[in-house]
């Protein structure tokens, strides 16, 4: 495998997941479908980060106002308490910036609203020098408009645009074993 195909591929012990502010109010503003979709993506992310002991970063913005993170991502992350912030960069917020490993240079990015706290904190991981892999299908925008845009510009500014499914087989790496089975379950 030739470095440069190496480098665009997420490893389980380099990454670090960053689930950006799926917060129960704001999901309401959402489409309903498509806020679904998201959160089964971010549910099979959750659960891959388990099996694979990839470290996870979980941020809401400003809870009080619009209340915690989805109940199907806290019950598989019962030890992951969220980090605060008012910030729209989960990067600016130190709680945050201090969870990100040195060991882990990938950031796999999901959450909400693309065009706005991801984005911000995907330009931001890209000025710190991470590699920044953003799962698509799992951010999500009230307007498809302002993510399609936001996706450019996270594509521009050098962040990896890719999928659920590629990054948890990517992690995996071999069509085997228990791991492989248990996957194979989520993602059907």
């Amino acid at each position: 495998m030739s470095n440069s195909i190496q480098q665009l591929t997420a490893r389980a012990g380099l990454s670090q997941l960053i689930l950006v502010d799926l917060q129960t109010r704001l999901a309401t503003a959402m489409a309903a479908a498509a806020m679904q979709a998201v959160i089964k993506n971010c549910t099979i992310l959750a659960t891959a980060t388990t099996l694979f002991e990839v470290p996870v970063v979980l941020t809401e913005q400003y809870p009080a106002g619009l209340g915690h993170t989805v109940p199907e991502l806290l019950a598989l992350l019962p030890q992951i308490k969220a980090v605060d912030k008012i910030t729209f960069s989960a990067l600016s917020e130190i709680k945050c910036s201090r969870q990100l490993t040195r060991d882990h240079p990938q950031i796999i990015l999901a959450g909400m609203e693309a065009h706005i706290c991801v984005l911000q904190t995907a330009l931001d991981l890209v000025r710190a020098g991470k590699q920044v892999f953003v799962v698509e299908d799992a951010i999500i925008s009230r307007n498809p408009e302002h993510k399609a845009n936001a996706i450019a510009r996270m594509r521009a500014a050098g962040c990896i645009i890719s999928n659920t499914e590629s990054i948890v087989f990517e992690w995996l790496g071999r069509a085997e074993g228990d791991v492989f089975k248990t996957l194979s379950k989520l993602i059907r």
